[in-house]
């Protein structure tokens, strides 16, 4: 017999237990297997923050302990201002996990159902690939969240620990005011770290932390994001990249949408998936709300990299040139596109050009029933225009080329794809050393010197 399935709101699930449905019920009511009950005890806020050494292993001072003090300090007031009942905490904070642990199912649990996510932020934070996992966990569920077409949400409140130059700051975190008037001229200048050690900023710290409970509460209250299954650390990526710490800013990366828009669509095919623009083309409506190059782009931001999002026309003529490459590249590839006309030169060009730094993706919505009748005429549709680039790559590129066919999978593989058209383009692009900086030959090994060639001093022993 099928389940009951209770909606409720995210607020509501801090009042309720669980409810429990099967996967059956899942299917039968079309509820996202990705969406999961919250637990009645799901923290309101995570504190993110980064570990510090200490200086000498045998001081016994506890470095972290003014981050531990600040989120009590926060927890109080939260518990206040929110009026959560007993046995809800209203924060959570991991002070167990040090680089190279394994993560805890708690941490990952508190991840996926908290309903703001607070990083501290110093240099030290968004040099740990640990903090950038964190970041990334969360991420997901914005992107799960704005993938069904919900409204932007607005769930991540940064907090100064001690101040980092702008320029430092990686991709993912410059769209984000982190600097809050509210919160005082003191804590902008020193951070937390600076107003809690030093006793005459004694008032600017209760400010400061009275007003950050404040923002944490009022974004909770506001957002209403979707819990999820906790993420696989091993699968994650860093959100502030591959640890080059030179480039804060990532990487560009161009997406190149091949698709017909609603005024020229080949035969056979409706309009329920195209826009005015290639730009709308939308593959998995109805399970993603927005076009297909809105959500890559999001998919790339939380990577750390910048995204370039045009039409196949607009970037034709950086995608075919086989010289040296200006920045990798993502080309999403409506299978139907590669039956016009319209579309045909530019695709065979892209082809004929050696750029293993573009790399092919292509929607195949296995709901889609135009799409799979005509699955033979498309695949030589495909196979005739970009023969090369289908099989280019290894595994995971090819099989992206080859047809994705759900949402779930597309999302889950744009960083990977991402990861080798990146690769690909730092092994291709011309190498620009730093300016000002004399080049230095290569040593080479010439064999002993005698202790008296070109010296006539007495050689050390």
């Amino acid at each position: 017999m099928m389940g009951v399935f209770h909606c409720f709101s995210l607020h509501d699930c801090f009042h309720r237990p669980k409810v429990r449905f099967t996967v059956r019920d899942r299917d039968a009511l079309g509820v996202d297997p990705l969406v999961r009950e919250v637990p009645r005890a799901a923290p309101y806020f995570f504190l993110s923050y980064a570990h510090t050494p200490r200086h000498d292993l045998n001081d016994p001072y506890d470095p972290d302990q003014w981050v531990e003090k600040l989120f009590n300090d926060l927890c109080r007031h939260v518990m206040v201002l929110t009026g959560l009942p007993r046995g809800v905490r209203p924060g959570f904070m991991d002070r167990e996990l040090h680089p190279g642990s394994v993560w805890p199912d708690r941490l990952a649990e508190a991840l996926a159902t908290c309903r703001v996510f607070v990083p501290l932020y110093s240099r030290r934070y968004f040099e740990s690939e640990q903090c950038g996992k964190e970041w990334m966990a969360f991420a997901q569920r914005i992107l799960h969240h704005r993938a069904r077409g919900s409204e932007k949400v607005e769930t991540i409140v940064p907090a100064l620990w001690v101040p980092v130059p702008v320029d430092e700051l990686p991709e993912v975190s410059r769209s984000i005011q982190f600097v809050d008037p509210d919160l005082g001229a003191r804590y902008a200048e020193h951070g937390f770290y600076g107003i809690m050690k030093l006793r005459q900023f004694r008032s600017a710290y209760d400010l400061a932390v009275y007003n950050l409970a404040r923002r944490i509460v009022e974004v909770g209250d506001r957002a209403n994001l979707s819990p999820m299954a906790p993420a696989d650390y091993e699968s994650l990526e860093s959100a502030f990249g591959a640890g080059d710490h030179t480039r804060p800013n990532g990487h560009r990366l161009r997406v190149t949408v091949v698709a017909p828009d609603i005024t020229d669509l080949p035969k056979g095919r409706g309009p329920y998936h195209y826009g005015h623009n290639s730009q709308e083309w939308n593959p998995y409506r109805p399970k993603l709300g927005r076009p297909l190059a809105e959500h890559t782009a999001d998919i790339v931001r939380s990577m750390g990299h910048r995204p370039e999002v045009g039409s196949l026309a607009e970037h034709a003529e950086q995608i075919t040139d086989d010289g040296a490459p200006t920045c990798p590249g993502l080309l999403l590839m409506d299978a139907w596109a590669a039956t016009s006309p319209a579309f045909k030169e530019s695709l065979r060009a892209l082809d004929d050009a050696h750029c293993p730094w573009i790399s092919v993706m292509v929607p195949w919505n296995q709901d889609d029933h135009e799409t799979t009748q005509a699955t033979p005429v498309l695949r030589d549709s495909l196979h005739s225009v970009l023969p090369r680039k289908l099989e280019e790559g290894r595994i995971a590129p090819r099989a992206a080329a080859h047809g994705i066919p759900t949402l779930d999978q597309f999302t889950k593989q744009v960083p990977e794809i991402a990861r080798s058209a990146i690769a690909h383009y730092l092994r291709h692009a011309t190498a620009h050393p730093p300016e000002g900086r004399p080049s230095i030959e290569r040593p080479r090994l010439q064999g002993p010197m005698s202790p008296f060639d070109g010296n006539d001093a007495e050689a050390s022993p």
